[in-house]
C-alpha cells in the first residue's frame, strides 16, 4: 500500500491521478492532498479519500476548507503556506509524492521530497528548467526515485534501454525526437496569431489541461520547457534532441538508436496512462485509459516546428545553451507573460518579445545554489512587470 503526497490535487493531472486511486484502492492510500485556491474542490476530494492532511495557499481559503470539515465530521487537518506545503512533500508517512504545481512555486516542497529519498513522479517541468542541475545531484545524493509524468518524458523513459543512465555513452542512442501537437494554432498565419484571444489558446486539440499550460503549448513554450527538462533527465545535449510537430498526439515520443531503430510508446491522448506508468512502475496497472484504435487513427503526420512564427522554442534552445539561471530567465519571464495574456493586457505573439527582452535585460550567472536560482527568478519577475508596458498593445 503505497500513501501518496499530491503537490497540486485539484489541477488536471492530480484529478487524474486521483481517478487512478479510486481505480486502485488496494494499492494506494492519500496521505496528503495539497491545492493553492480551490477549497470548495479540495473539500470534495477530502469527502472521499479522507486524508490526513490538507494544505491550501492562503490562511482564509485553508479557514473557510477546516470550518467545512469539522462542520462534517472529517478528521483532516487542514495547513496552509508554502512551508506547510514542504512538510507534506517531507513526511515520513508518505512514501510517494506526485509533484504536480504548476510553474516555480512546486521547486522548494519537490525538493523537500528528494532529500527525503522519496518515490518523486514529476509532472512539474518548472523543477528542472529553473534548478536542474541542483534538483538532479539532489536525486543522486538523496537516492530518491524520480519517475517523469509529463506524457513526453515518460514516453521516452518508456523507450530508453532497460538500466538506462543520464548520458548516451556505452547506451546505443543516438538521439531523442520529442513530439509536439504543434497546439491549436499551429496553420496561422502570423497575422492571424495578433488576434487571438485566451479562450483560443486554452482550446486544445488533443489533451485537457489548466490554463497555463494550454497557452504554453500553444505558443511552444511548452515544448521549449520540455526540451530542457529531457536534457536533465536525460542527460542528453539539446544539440541531440529533436522537435517533432506531430498533430494527432498519438506517438508521445521517441528514442533513436545508433543501429538506426527508433523506438516509440503510442497510446491515446490521456494523462492517466504516464501517470499509471508511473505510479505503478515497474508493474503496470489498468489505468481507465481506451485502447489505441489505429484503424481510426488511419495516418501519422509529422512536420518541422516553425521558429519563425513560433519563437519561445528557439528562445529555449538558446536558454538551454546558455546554461546557468539562463532557464529561470525564461521560465519566469514566461509565467508573468502568459498570465498577462489571459487577463488580455499582452497578445499572443508578444508573449515570446517579452520573455526576448527580458534574456537580454537580466544577465544569466551560475545557478549553484537555490539562492542563485530564486534571485534569478525574482529578477526576472521583476523585470518583465517593469518590461510589460512596452509590448502592450495601445
Amino acid at each position: 500500500m503505497r500513501q501518496i503526497t499530491l503537490l497540486g490535487s485539484t489541477g488536471s493531472i492530480g484529478t487524474s491521478t486521483l481517478d487512478l486511486v479510486r481505480r486502485h484502492p488496494e494499492r494506494y492510500r492519500v496521505f496528503a492532498l495539497c491545492a493553492h485556491a480551490q477549497w470548495q474542490k479540495l473539500r470534495d476530494q477530502c469527502r472521499e479519500f479522507r486524508p490526513a492532511y490538507a494544505v491550501l495557499g492562503s490562511a482564509e481559503a485553508a479557514a473557510a476548507l477546516a470550518a467545512e470539515l469539522r462542520r462534517e465530521g472529517l478528521p483532516t487537518e487542514v495547513l496552509h503556506g508554502p512551508e506547510a506545503l514542504c512538510r507534506m512533500a517531507a513526511a515520513p508517512e508518505a512514501d510517494t509524492v506526485m509533484a504536480a504545481i504548476v510553474g516555480a512555486a512546486g521547486l522548494a516542497p519537490t525538493l523537500a521530497a528528494v532529500e527525503q529519498g522519496k518515490r518523486v513522479l514529476l509532472a512539474n517541468k518548472e523543477v528542472l528548467v529553473t534548478a536542474g542541475a541542483l534538483f538532479m545531484e539532489a536525486v543522486r545524493r538523496h537516492g530518491a526515485t524520480l519517475l517523469p509524468v509529463d506524457s513526453e518524458h515518460n514516453a521516452i523513459f518508456q523507450s530508453l534501454p532497460a538500466g538506462f543512465r543520464p548520458g548516451l555513452e556505452d547506451s546505443g542512442v543516438r538521439r531523442i525526437l520529442l513530439t509536439a501537437s504543434g497546439g491549436p494554432f499551429r496553420n496561422l498565419s502570423a497575422t492571424e496569431l495578433e488576434q487571438v484571444t485566451p479562450e483560443q489558446a486554452c482550446a486544445h486539440p488533443n489533451w485537457v489541461m489548466g490554463r497555463k499550460i494550454s497557452v504554453d503549448s500553444a505558443s511552444m513554450m511548452n515544448k521549449g520547457l520540455e526540451l530542457i527538462e529531457a536534457h536533465w533527465l536525460f542527460g542528453v545535449p539539446g544539440a541531440r534532441i529533436q522537435v517533432v510537430v506531430h498533430p494527432q498526439s498519438v506517438i508521445h515520443s521517441l528514442v533513436e538508436y545508433v543501429d538506426g531503430s527508433l523506438l516509440a510508446q503510442l497510446g491515446n491522448p490521456d494523462m492517466r496512462t504516464p501517470i499509471a506508468h508511473a505510479l505503478a512502475y515497474p508493474e503496470r496497472i489498468e489505468a481507465g485509459v481506451a485502447p489505441l484504435d489505429l484503424f481510426q487513427v488511419a495516418r501519422l503526420d509529422f512536420q518541422a516546428p516553425d521558429l519563425a512564427r513560433f519563437p519561445c522554442l528557439g528562445l529555449a534552445y538558446e536558454a538551454l545553451a546558455a546554461g546557468g539561471t539562463a532557464p529561470a530567465i525564461l521560465n519566469a519571464a514566461n509565467e508573468v507573460a502568459v498570465a498577462a495574456f489571459l487577463e488580455r493586457r499582452l497578445s499572443f505573439p508578444a508573449i515570446p518579445r517579452l520573455v526576448r527582452s527580458v534574456l537580454e535585460a537580466v544577465p544569466a550567472g551560475t545557478a549553484d545554489t537555490l539562492a542563485h536560482v530564486e534571485a534569478a527568478d525574482a529578477q526576472a519577475r521583476a523585470a518583465a512587470h517593469r518590461l510589460l508596458p512596452r509590448h502592450t498593445s495601445p
